[in-house]
């Protein structure tokens, strides 16, 4: 049994197909699968059900694949240990962020880093909060990036800037000329949303909860349609789809074709609270301080810096 095939029977259950897990390791499939079948041979135990478009996981393996998760967990804090002795702010830095404040906050912050740390390259991936929450427990990761809120049990965070958000709507459109706009209004519009698995998308919700009920057509009218991302969104509000709602940061920069216009929600605007989260194993408190501090140095529009904040142990 090595670390390698603890590490293969995670990704497994985690992606629930072969192919995908192999592509996560950086594997051949072959490779991948030898490597399992060698170990489900030594522990006498089948550990995963084979067949079908989707691999499930036998009860034993259930228990397996939660206990390699620990071991890898533990592998990862010796580690970090390790890392204590040596200078914190030298070596890669593997940060993950949630698709709506990659495009946004990267090209402010690596700028940043590069100046203050220049011998802590970052190692940057863009993805789900789902998906960064188990990259980060499993130690793929080492610090996220997300927005509030998200399950942080075992974990350690930092808000780090409060974030409004605002209705774009086209520059035709009845409401481009006004001052503010209440949410409760939201209903009365055709909405463009982002997709399920978007943490994005259920803080919408969450400001027009009346929104989720027009999701499926009813009465023969869908009164919102679902996008990739928010440049895709902003898009089509531009074509005169609908309208939606942006973080104040995919707004910020200046656009050429002018055809948006952007609209203040009634004070107080709702707003989605960004925050640093890590491992509480994770030793290298002066690689997350610098992070921490490139944001609040970045100049990022619009936002409310939380300087003060400290730290919150899950």
């Amino acid at each position: 049994m090595t670390l390698t095939e603890l590490k293969y029977i995670v990704a497994v259950a985690r992606e629930r197909h072969f192919g995908r897990a192999a592509e996560a390791c950086f594997v051949s499939q072959p490779t991948l699968s030898v490597a399992i079948r060698k170990l489900e041979d030594e522990l006498g135990v089948q550990l995963f059900e084979r067949g079908g478009s989707e691999i499930g996981i036998t009860p034993v393996g259930e228990q397996i694949v939660e206990q390699a998760q620990r071991v890898l967990e533990q592998t990862n804090a010796i580690r970090e240990i390790a890392v204590q002795g040596k200078d914190p702010l030298v070596g890669p830095l593997r940060v993950g962020v949630i698709y709506t404040i990659g495009p946004y906050l990267l090209p402010r912050l690596v700028p940043r880093m590069i100046e203050d740390a220049p011998q802590m390259p970052l190692l940057l991936q863009e993805n789900f909060t789902v998906k960064l929450l188990e990259l980060l427990r499993q130690g793929d990761i080492d610090i996220a990036i997300l927005a509030d809120p998200f399950p942080d049990h075992g974990l350690v965070t930092l808000g780090v800037y409060d974030e409004p958000f605002v209705v774009a709507v086209p520059r035709q459109h009845p409401w481009a000329r006004r001052k503010s706009i209440c949410s409760t209004e939201l209903k009365e519009q055709t909405m463009l949303l982002l997709g399920t698995g978007h943490c994005f998308r259920d803080q919408v919700l969450e400001v027009c909860p009346e929104l989720s009920r027009y999701s499926q057509a009813s009465a023969g009218i869908q009164k919102t349609f679902e996008g990739s991302s928010l440049e895709t969104i902003r898009h089509m509000v531009a074509s005169g789809i609908g309208i939606t709602v942006l973080p104040w940061t995919a707004c910020a920069q200046p656009r050429e074709d002018d055809l948006l216009r952007y609209v203040p929600f009634e004070a107080p605007p709702p707003h989605r609270r960004v925050s640093l989260v890590w491992r509480k194993s994770f030793t290298r408190a002066p690689a997350i301080e610098a992070v921490r501090r490139a944001i609040l140095d970045a100049g990022v529009p619009g936002v409310t810096t939380l300087p003060g904040e400290r730290p919150v142990f899950h």
